[in-house]
């Protein structure tokens, strides 16, 4: 049995976001062909993210020095903890699929708190004299995104950042590759943005029956 970590990073549902939309599909028949596997949602916008902040960085600090938990400030606890929390979670799940808009040319700023959340060192990447190395390995990720314009080709190609920093973070904790699955062209095109949700939706199905 595979656990897989659902990680969604939209205010809307399917109803109201082709990206939402296209995931729910993938997720619903990946657990048509996957009985046995455990799903986990993590709706970004309904959990708490801690942000990196003082307190956190004074709750690592007190722990390098060798004081226990149990010596933090609440704040510390409460945000420390937490953090340890979603890492671990992170860490003890097998697949990962990502969901998200692309807004400015990358993603939400609750993805990217997220990805801060899971990326320590000792838990998903160590250093070492050769340079870090990724402890994720045999693990696979897919990043599911809706763009409203054309960024797989073309000049704005270069502009896409939100695929291109969640395959870079799978990349760095060990994971060899990032699939992507885009909904894309549908602002640009709106008298074809029924088509293209359509198409992205198929596409999906059938990916999920191999990932």
């Amino acid at each position: 049995m595979a656990q897989v970590l659902y990680i969604t990073a939209h205010p809307h549902d399917e109803t109201q976001s082709y990206s939402m939309a296209v995931a729910k599909a993938f997720i619903d028949t990946y657990k048509e062909k996957n009985p046995n596997d455990e799903v986990v949602h993590l709706d970004l916008y309904s959990e708490n993210i801690p942000q990196i902040d003082v307190d956190v960085f004074s709750g690592w600090g007190k722990l390098r020095s060798g004081q226990s938990f149990d010596q933090l400030s609440e704040d510390e606890k409460t945000k420390v903890g937490r953090l340890n929390e979603l890492s671990d979670q992170f860490i003890a799940a097998d697949k990962y699929v990502f969901v998200t808009p692309l807004w400015n040319f990358s993603f939400p700023p609750v993805m990217k708190a997220y990805l801060d959340s899971v990326a320590v060192a000792g838990k998903t990447f160590k250093y070492t004299a050769e340079g870090p190395i990724g402890l994720l390995t045999g693990k696979k990720a897919l990043h599911i995104q809706a763009r409203g314009g054309i960024y797989s080709e073309g000049p704005a190609a270069e502009m896409e950042m939100g695929h291109r920093y969640i395959s870079i973070m799978m990349s760095f904790f060990g994971i060899p590759s990032t699939e992507g699955l885009f909904v894309e062209g549908h602002n640009a095109f709106p008298e074809k943005a029924q088509e293209i949700k359509e198409n992205a939706i198929a596409r999906a199905k059938d990916l999920a029956h191999t990932f």
